[in-house]
């Protein structure tokens, strides 16, 4: 495993790190404990010093699971949880001082911990990144020892230009992959200026990236690759980053060509890791084969010209005209 500096955090953090939107199951299935004990032991023997959790997966019982993990480990784990989401309703107007210190005192609690690494807004309205006074209430938690640094998850390229332009951001959370190539355009240089961490989510396109879907595949009632196709409960940015299934499933076809189809998905991350700027990605897994396969794409050569450039030309022939003025 190979480490980057996460921004102003100066954190040492693992480039392959692990998302915990599914922990301990797929999307939509019920939380398995064994499994999520299982998950980290295989992160964290695989080097893996970097986990991203938010207070509404599995509603509340993924930050719980690796607050007990932490207790059973000799060695600095760094945690990094989200909140803003439990807003009902998600609003502007609930980003205030009141809600974001009662998110966070019971994220504390869950994890068992006394201070929190990094805390993140969860994807808020766009409106809330023009509020100084919410990122005032982060400073004053800094302040306080609740937590050690601040970022914030965003939908939007634009979103994330506005926020590294408060002098306490220390990262940002985005939707980054092959699929999704306009962060590269300014935002990345720019969060280099301000030394602001880069954190990699949504990096498989909510697997579409793995190659192994068909459009024959099914989708579990509960999972949100079968009901948020369309945005109807939360931005449709967030399953398969936005694109049109059956067009992503073309452009993986494409893709098939120049990378080895059974090991799609880590070359898919390997393409993540190839931007110096990228601090970090945090794929998820559901079991612990999937961290052990995902984390060794960090000992992957560097990819080649010509699938760099292929990954660009099936961006511009399948992909942007969907997503480009979108996010």
């Amino acid at each position: 495993m190979k480490y980057r500096i996460l921004g102003k955090t100066g954190f040492k953090v693992s480039e392959v790190s692990l998302g915990t939107w599914q922990l301990g199951g797929k999307w939509g299935e019920k939380f398995n404990w064994n499994t999520a004990e299982a998950i980290f032991n295989g992160a964290i023997e695989s080097g893996v010093n970097f986990i991203d959790t938010a207070d509404v997966y599995n509603d509340g019982l993924s930050e719980e699971a690796i607050g007990k993990f932490l207790k059973k480990v000799n060695r600095k784990i760094y945690v990094a949880t989200k909140s803003g989401r439990k807003l009902m309703p998600h609003n502007t107007q609930g980003y205030n001082r009141k809600n974001i210190t009662g998110f966070v005192e019971d994220s504390l609690k869950r994890l068992d911990i006394e201070t929190i690494d990094l805390i993140q807004l969860h994807c808020p309205p766009t409106e809330v990144y023009f509020r100084p006074e919410v990122f005032e209430v982060l400073d004053d938690m800094k302040k306080d020892g609740k937590i050690q640094h601040y970022g914030v998850s965003v939908e939007k390229v634009e979103e994330a230009l506005k926020a590294i332009q408060y002098p306490g951001l220390a990262s940002v959370q985005i939707i980054y992959n092959m699929f999704r190539l306009k962060p590269t355009e300014i935002f990345f240089k720019e969060a280099s200026k301000n030394n602001v961490g880069i954190i990699v989510r949504v990096p498989l396109a909510s697997g579409l990236l793995s190659g192994k879907f068909n459009k024959n595949t099914l989708f579990s009632e509960g999972d949100h690759r079968n009901f948020n196709r369309d945005g109807k409960f939360f931005d449709k940015g967030e399953t398969f980053s936005g694109v049109p299934y059956e067009i992503g499933l073309k452009a993986v076809e494409e893709l098939k060509k120049v990378f080895p189809p059974e090991d799609l998905a880590k070359y898919s991350l390997r393409w993540v890791l190839m931007d110096k700027n990228v601090s970090c990605v945090i794929p998820g897994a559901s079991n612990i084969d999937q961290v052990i396969s995902n984390s060794a794409t960090s000992d992957i050569p560097p990819l080649s010209k010509d699938q760099m450039e292929t990954v660009e030309r099936v961006y511009e022939n399948y992909i942007k005209d969907h997503v480009h003025l979108l996010w």
